[in-house]
């Protein structure tokens, strides 16, 4: 199990990266307009907003990043990070888009659940 909790812990932190690149250089692109729905004009107006939570997503990754590299040393770290991702994604799925509980905070419980009774 416990190759299992690093392996999606690992992910969730690997998509957290990615969600950094879409909100803080994709955004106003092509690519970051397709994957949140926005015209050229709604990303443009939006972009600093965006940058700011895409910085805030490379804090969680990097977190999870940290209690992966302490191994088991880092249990309570990945817990506290993995359960922020959880309640962002919640309240994410609450104000922004159903998608989101499925995306980010569904593989965060997971990774929480498996890290939890490894």
């Amino acid at each position: 199990m416990l190759i299992a909790a690093q392996v999606v812990t690992m992910l969730v932190a690997v998509l957290h990266v990615y969600f950094l690149v879409l909100e803080m250089f994709l955004w106003t692109k092509p690519a970051g307009r397709k994957a949140f729905g926005m015209s050229a004009e709604q990303a443009e107006a939006t972009k600093v907003l965006a940058a700011n939570q895409g910085l805030y997503n490379g804090f969680l990754a990097a977190g999870l990043f940290w209690g992966l590299f302490l191994g088991t040393s880092g249990t309570a770290i990945q817990l506290f990070f993995l359960g922020c991702v959880v309640v962002a994604g919640v309240f994410g799925a609450f104000t922004a888009s159903r998608k989101i509980l499925y995306i980010q905070a569904l593989p965060a419980l997971v990774g929480l659940v498996f890290t939890l009774i490894r």
